[in-house]
């Protein structure tokens, strides 16, 4: 801290603290289990402070998802802003999503909010709904793009992105989440995200577009792996 640091400043920055230590409280110990005296020691503020920013333990916990759920939105958000070929914006999307999935901190997210689900129901849907439109919302966006433009040819764009995300999903995200986090996908996350988004161009490409894919080696033929059928 600076000792010209301006008080909304220093309230900022001590509320943002708080969240990070209650984040790291809950995600370790659970909510049940996690005090407001340790949250406000680990952010080392007093429990009064502590208690004007966040009435209770309830409030505390909501805000937390909320940060949480902010930050990985933005992260997913930012890639519809590439430009590029239909690859390249594609491939943008797919490392921005893998890395998200395959962040330990994200699991330990929906982990925390599937099992507080019950006694925070309405915070739990809003943040799996919040989650299926910032995501989803963004690659369809991407994908809408892509067909004006006559790059791809897809008739429902909710469909063929969820086909997309869910070849990321399974390897990056699901399969740690089931067999812990020591558990890391075998290939390298741009190796899946690469064979994903060739496989997708591979079936959803506009025929243009494949033949100049397949002429430059980077979406292999039917033959070599990846059906046109897909």
């Amino acid at each position: 801290m600076t000792t010209d640091e301006a008080p909304e400043e220093r309230s900022d920055r001590k509320r943002r603290d708080v969240l990070a230590a209650a984040r790291r409280r809950f995600m370790v110990e659970g909510y049940a289990s996690t005090g407001m005296e340790q949250v406000a020691r680990d952010a080392s503020v007093s429990t009064a402070t502590l208690y004007s920013y966040f009435p209770s333990k309830a409030d505390l916990f909501q805000h937390v998802i909320e940060d949480a759920a902010g930050s990985f939105s933005r992260l997913i958000t930012e890639t519809a802003t590439v430009r590029g070929d239909s690859g390249a914006q594609l491939r943008a999307f797919a490392y921005a999503y893998a890395n998200f999935m395959a962040d330990p901190l994200a699991r330990s997210v929906f982990r925390l909010v599937a099992a507080e689900r019950r006694r925070f129901e309405p915070v739990a849907r809003h943040f799996f709904e919040r989650g299926r439109s910032d995501f989803g919302g963004t690659l369809i966006s991407i994908l809408g793009r892509l067909r004006s433009e006559g790059r791809v040819e897809i008739d429902k764009l909710s469909w063929a992105a969820g086909q997309l995300m869910g070849m990321i999903e399974h390897p990056t995200f699901l399969v740690p989440l089931v067999t812990g986090d020591e558990h890391k996908a075998e290939r390298p996350i741009e190796d899946i995200c690469d064979e994903a988004v060739r496989t997708f161009l591979a079936r959803y490409g506009a025929a243009k577009s494949r033949e100049l894919w397949e002429e430059s080696g980077a979406i292999p033929l039917s033959g070599d792996g990846v059906s046109a059928e897909l």
